[in-house]
C-alpha cells in the first residue's frame, strides 16, 4: 500500500501528487525523502506545509513538517526502524504528515 501526498508546487502553484512508501504511528504518517532537500515535494512543503493525503481509501487534509533529527532523535530512529522493517530501507529526510483532526488546537 502507498500513500498519495499532494502538495502545492513551490514554483507552479499547482497541486502535485506523489506516490510514496510510508509508516504510521499515533494517528500520524511518516514519509522519507531519499534525496533530502533536493526532492521537489520537500521543496513544496517547505514553501507551504498544507497538504492532502490519501491512504487506504481514506482522504485527509493536513500539515506536513520535517523532523529535526537533533531535537527529535528518538522519533527519527523509530520511524527509520519502522521503515527499515517494512521496506528494507529507512534512510533520508523524515517528514511527518499530520491529518487535520490530529493537529487541531496545535500552536
Amino acid at each position: 500500500m502507498y500513500l498519495y501526498l499532494t502538495a502545492i508546487g513551490w514554483k507552479s502553484g499547482l497541486p502535485r501528487e506523489i506516490e510514496i512508501w510510508f509508516t504510521a504511528q499515533n494517528g500520524r504518517y511518516y514519509v522519507i525523502a531519499e534525496h533530502h532537500e533536493q526532492a521537489h515535494w520537500v521543496k513544496n512543503i517547505r514553501q507551504n506545509p498544507e497538504v492532502s493525503l490519501r491512504v487506504g481509501g481514506k482522504e485527509y487534509r493536513g500539515l506536513a513538517r520535517i523532523l529535526d533529527p537533533r531535537r527529535e532523535s528518538d522519533l527519527c530512529r523509530e520511524v527509520s526502524e519502522q521503515s527499515e522493517a517494512k521496506y528494507g530501507w529507512g534512510e533520508g529526510l523524515i517528514v511527518e504528515l499530520i491529518p487535520a483532526s490530529s493537529h487541531q488546537g496545535m500552536p
